[in-house]
């Protein structure tokens, strides 16, 4: 009964969805009696997690287990948090262990869990990645476009005193906001107010450019090929069929010919 529990997905699913909850309340606790209660809901699912994943890894077996990639993902997350798990029961928030702070931060992963209980989300994921091997040159292309404008930007406006253009990177950063059309107006009207009206002509019709080739043409161009590969079939195994359809028709065609000659010989 016990083992049968741990081996029922809805059980699973049941304190994924609890854990997260947890989680999330966890946010809200501001005593330090309410973040005990909430440290102590949250290690102890996470310790029926380890009860779970030690029951699975009994009945399947190493290599069954390990063959699944939901039982990897569930694997490592239930792994990064027993750290967290062991502070809390050796009390070990009294020794100067800071480090471990970072896996405590990292148990909000544990939410991942819930993505396997989406109904078909495995052809989401295989649409993910045939869009990404599709679409990948597109994104190398588009931020090397990112990269040159941001040099370029910076080479233009380092000297303008905007703190959108003091160093390379900032520069980047810069120029990816103006793609995504967010500061797009703001950044040129702080550069604009150190310079004389013909610059300022030139620099409004430079970030016109900018935004036209980037954030308009630009990101259309890379969202469109990738929604449009995440959502086309794969149809290779369908042409296929269809293939070895029209050779067996034309086979077919070919031997009642042949049928018909052998039958009627004095009308070939």
């Amino acid at each position: 009964m016990f083992k049968r529990l741990f081996l029922n997905e809805k059980f699973i699913l049941g304190l994924i969805i609890l854990n997260t909850i947890i989680i999330f309340v966890g946010g809200y606790a501001t005593s330090p009696h309410q973040k005990f209660i909430v440290s102590i809901a949250d290690n102890l699912i996470t310790f029926l997690f380890i009860v779970e994943l030690i029951i699975k890894l009994h009945s399947l077996g190493t290599k069954q287990y390990f063959s699944s990639n939901w039982n990897k993902l569930d694997f490592f997350l239930i792994v990064i948090s027993v750290p967290a798990l062991i502070t809390f029961i050796f009390n070990l928030n009294m020794l100067d262990i800071s480090f471990l702070l970072v896996f405590r931060v990292l148990r909000v992963f544990k939410a991942f869990r819930f993505l396997k209980f989406i109904p078909n989300v495995n052809q989401l994921i295989s649409g993910i990645k045939r869009a990404l091997r599709t679409s990948v040159f597109v994104f190398i292309g588009f931020v090397t476009y990112i990269f040159i404008v941001g040099i370029l930007s910076f080479s233009l406006f380092n000297s303008s005193g905007s703190e959108y253009f003091t160093n390379p990177l900032i520069a980047l950063y810069s120029t990816f906001k103006i793609f995504t059309v967010e500061g797009w107006y703001e950044i040129p009207e702080q550069i604009v107010a150190n310079y004389s009206t013909t610059s300022t002509f030139f620099i409004y019709f430079y970030f016109i450019i900018v935004v036209l080739t980037g954030g308009i043409l630009g990101l259309s161009l890379v969202n469109s090929i990738f929604v449009d590969s995440m959502i086309s079939d794969n149809n290779d195994e369908l042409e296929k069929k269809i293939d070895n359809l029209d050779i067996k028709v034309t086979e077919l065609i070919n031997k009642v010919r042949e049928d018909e000659t052998r039958e009627n010989p004095g009308q070939s």
